[in-house]
């Protein structure tokens, strides 16, 4: 399950081009971190009431009204439990892109605990989909309507995970629902069913992703140093004819 994320510079605008989607108003600056933690604010892509996309920052970690403890906000969702738990029965008619450079997850080895990093295999940005929710803000007595510039109290989100595929599979189970550009559109969509953009959702193509270590710096969330998340290995992609790992 991703508990951090790359988020480097990008182009939102060329991102999103190929999803046939226009260029996104930018309501709020991406936020950038070499090391990106849970519970902190974080950019996020979604459509205004007028349908037009939009960037903008939300509290990383599913919050509804109801919820009291803030610490017990999840930031990742199972595909699987989205039907089932009452936590994501709103949030999953409300979809959300998180725009990333990488994916952090950790494989225990003797010597400790050793990251990974995940990115498109051309270090491409990914697109993460997430679900997401309004918590009441405490500075306003209640809550106003929904609008482009004016959200429901404040906004968190989680990431929904899925079985990895088997490049990933042997260093973690799970991995954050990476979409295609041409799934895009629809998942954002407020007239599409929670079923019909679950259905959206499957591990990534294997061709489509690299893994490679990292210094273990990374392994403290503090650590906010650009080059430390850098490769300290060469990166590993899915087999190609009969090579067993191809490496770059």
């Amino acid at each position: 399950m991703a508990g951090r994320l790359h988020i480097a510079e990008m182009n939102i605008a060329a991102l999103l081009t190929p999803t046939g989607l226009p260029s996104p108003t930018i309501r709020q600056p991406l936020l950038t971190s070499p090391n990106h933690s849970p519970r902190h604010p974080t950019s996020i892509i979604a459509l205004t009431e007028e349908g037009a996309p939009e960037l903008r920052s939300a509290f990383w970690g599913l919050t509804p009204p109801w919820l009291k403890q803030l610490d017990r906000a999840p930031h990742c969702a199972r595909l699987d439990a989205l039907d089932s738990r009452p936590m994501y029965r709103d949030a999953r008619h409300h979809r959300c892109l998180v725009p990333v450079t990488g994916i952090y997850i950790w494989m225990t080895q003797a010597s400790g605990k050793q990251p990974f990093m995940v990115t498109h295999v051309d270090r491409r940005p990914l697109l993460l989909a997430g679900i997401r929710t309004f918590y009441p803000d405490p500075l306003q007595k209640t809550m106003p309507a929904h609008s482009s510039s004016s959200p429901r109290g404040r906004e968190s989100f989680a990431l929904i995970t899925l079985e990895s595929n088997a490049l990933i599979a042997p260093f973690s189970d799970r991995l954050p629902a990476i979409l295609e550009p041409e799934s895009v559109s629809t998942w954002l969509s407020a007239t599409t069913t929670p079923e019909e953009a679950c259905a959206l959702l499957s591990p990534a193509p294997l061709d489509a992703l690299g893994i490679f270590p990292v210094s273990r710096a990374i392994n403290a969330p503090s650590c906010q140093e650009w080059h430390l998340s850098h490769p300290v290995g060469p990166m590993r992609t899915a087999p190609r004819n009969d090579d067993t790992d191809t490496q770059q």
